[in-house]
Order: C-alpha cells, then structure tokens, then sequence
C-alpha cells in the first residue's frame, strides 16, 4: 500500500485501491482491535475473563487502610453482630473504669462509637448496667498475631471470658484457611497503634475536614466519597475526637485505637479469596472484637470475587 502511494500519489486510482482494501480488510481489522482491548481489560485474570472493580481498595482491605468489619453476609446478621461486639466492649470499659462517661475516657469513646452506628440508647445502658452487676462476666483482653494467605499479617483482637476457647477457634479459623497464628509480636513490628475517628462524608466537605482535622491536632486525615478518616497519635485520641465533635457538630461514627499497617502487601486472587474467607470466619466468632491486616486487593480482583 506503501509502494503503490509512492507510485501513484494522490492519484484516483490510489484512492480507489485504497478503498477496496479498507472494505476488505476492515473486519479482520475490527477483530484484532476487539482481540487487543479483551486481552487488555482481561490482564489480571485471563483464564477467567471477569474484569472491574467490587467495594472499594481495602483497607488497609483495603487501598486505604479500614477496620474489617463490612463482609458479614446479610446486613441483618451484620448488624446483630456489630452491636454484640459493642454492648461487650461498653461493659468492659465501664466495668474497668466505673460507669460515669465524664471520668471514664474509655467508656465515653465506646459509647460515642456505639450511637454512631445508630445502636439504641437502651442497648448502651444495659452493657453499661450489666457492669455492676454482681455476676457480669469477667472478660480478658488478648492479642493474637498470624499470618493469612499471600504472607498477609494480620493482628485479632478479642474479648473472651473463655481464653481455651478463643484460643482454640481462632487457631482452627487460621490454619483452615492457609494461615499460620504465631506468637505475640510476630507481626505487631509491622504495625503503629494509632488513634481512629471516622465521620460520614456528609458530615463537611473534604477541605474544610482536613483544616478542622489538623487544627484539632490530628496527623492524617483521608476523605472519600464515604467517610473523613483522622488518624492521630494514639495518646492523643481522647482530645482530638472532643474538639473534631465540637467543631464538626456531630459525634463520629467510630473513634478507637487501631492498628495500622506500615506497610501493605497487594495480594492475587486467589490469595484474596482465601484471606476474605479467614476474616469472614474470624470475625463471626463471638471472642473476636477487631481484625486488622497489611493487605491491598485490586478494585479489579474484589470484582472477581463479587461474581
């Protein structure tokens, strides 16, 4: 076609030979432009041909780093879990510290986590009454270090008054899922305990959050389409949810340590698959409070597992 420009130029005849070829050779044309695009947009799986992005990064699951507390199955169940876990940390907190919220910063941070995922005030006052009673449960606290799939770290936190069983189950939720639990500190180097307040998007405007975020005193904030998340140092929680409450004029959705990942270890899909069913199982067990691990999983690779 080259040669035949040279010869001809311009001329009618090449644009008449040009033509002919084009009608003929377009559908193979077509093909090959398609054949490219599928194999593009196909990169992370090819053998399965699923492509696109489900949830969001995770944290922490997340490209941002988020406590793991959203695949629970029917939303029903997930929130009968939810509030468990918080009528059993208002207990402890009280049962530790008194009942009084204004002399009780634990107690306080608990009960404001509590109505910022809309769990009923009579809810909060009986697991805060159920620690004065004269046969409350005795629950210990206890960290349990792993590693998931894909040579992910992951940190549980628990609640139990049974150590034998929440040993036992969480063990048994690691290792049947391609995990190994190891001892304590195993992987907590990896981790910086931070102190977490979570608003809802609505609650201001992204710009104004950061400025309000750092006048409070806070060191990050990260702001989506969802969620404002401020990140402070872990002994400055206490003041910096007070003054981003006042400020904002409306109490946080969450505010609480946690462990954040220095570092985050993007996983495959079949990694991923493995490692969402360990949390999933981890986080129904009645002994754990909180999950948090150093993996990312692609927007592609969630929408993979969504199918």
């Amino acid at each position: 076609m080259i040669a035949n420009y040279f010869f001809y130029g311009f001329s009618p005849v090449f644009l008449e030979k040009t033509q002919i070829m084009v009608h003929k050779w377009w559908p193979v044309y077509y093909q090959c432009i398609i054949t490219v695009l599928n194999l593009y947009f196909m990169r992370k799986s090819p053998s399965t041909g699923f492509s696109g992005a489900f949830w969001k990064k995770q944290m922490a699951g997340h490209s941002k780093f988020k406590n793991i507390m959203y695949r629970k199955g029917a939303q029903d169940k997930k929130r009968s879990s939810l509030f468990s876990k918080l009528s059993k940390e208002i207990t402890v907190a009280a049962k530790l510290g008194g009942p009084d919220m204004d002399s009780n910063p634990r107690l306080r941070l608990a009960c404001q986590t509590a109505r910022g995922q809309s769990m009923p005030k009579d809810n909060i006052l009986r697991a805060i009454n159920k620690s004065q009673a004269g046969d409350a449960e005795n629950y210990d606290e206890i960290r349990y270090e792993g590693y998931g799939p894909g040579g992910t770290a992951l940190i549980v936190e628990s609640l139990t008054d049974n150590r034998n069983r929440a040993a036992s189950d969480i063990r048994t939720a690691f290792a049947k899922n391609g995990g190994n639990l190891g001892e304590t500190g195993s992987v907590a180097f990896q981790f910086e305990k931070i102190g977490e307040i979570i608003f809802e998007a609505s609650a201001k405007s992204a710009d104004d959050m950061f400025e309000i975020a750092l006048e409070a005193g806070a060191e990050d904030v990260v702001s989506d389409d969802e969620t404002h998340e401020i990140y402070c140092a872990m002994g400055d929680l206490q003041d910096v949810t007070a003054s981003l409450t006042e400020a904002v004029g409306a109490e946080p959705k969450s505010a609480k340590l946690i462990w954040k990942p220095e570092n985050t270890i993007e996983v495959d899909l079949e990694s991923a698959r493995k490692l969402l069913k360990m949390i999933d199982v981890l986080d129904d067990l009645d002994d754990v409070q909180n999950i948090y691990g150093n993996y990312e999983i692609s927007d592609e690779i969630m929408e993979q597992l969504s199918e």
